[in-house]
């Protein structure tokens, strides 16, 4: 990716924890990519919203509430809806392992746990997006064959 990558990090639902979230902003800053922080308790229109006038490429969603498989879903649901279904989505906070697989499914992409490594965060976006690209390229090709 030629471009910095643009990322949103959000707080869906009621959850006033936040520290998580700006740790991760600013580590994905350092890494350098551009941030949008929304700040907490959006609801999940309002993160879509500002996914899609951002045009992100990735949404970082971040909850400690524990309404993770009822909000992270819904994003998705509504970047897809409204066109922007290509944006990859990833989430962290205190999830339990047993919601991981139910998120995998409803389209997040991976799920971070707490000590995660901000660079590992980072690398992992560096690889999804670069092989996202990949495949466009080759789709792109195809096209012209």
């Amino acid at each position: 990716m030629d471009r910095k990558i643009k990322v949103l990090i959000a707080k869906p639902g009621l959850d006033g924890h936040d520290r998580g979230a700006r740790v991760i902003a600013q580590g994905l800053r350092d890494a350098g990519m551009e941030v949008t922080y929304t700040g907490i308790r959006k609801r999940p229109d309002q993160i879509a919203d500002a996914a899609i006038r951002a045009n992100v490429d990735c949404v970082g969603l971040s909850c400690l509430s524990g309404a993770h498989n009822a909000l992270f879903p819904e994003v998705v649901r509504l970047l897809k809806e409204r066109g922007a279904g290509n944006v990859l989505v990833i989430g962290g906070g205190i999830i339990p392992d047993r919601d991981i697989p139910y998120l995998l499914s409803q389209g997040i992409a991976k799920i971070f746990t707490p000590g995660t490594r901000t660079a590992d965060v980072a690398a992992y976006i560096r690889e999804r997006l670069s092989e996202t690209e990949r495949r466009n390229a080759v789709c792109l090709q195809d096209a012209f064959v």
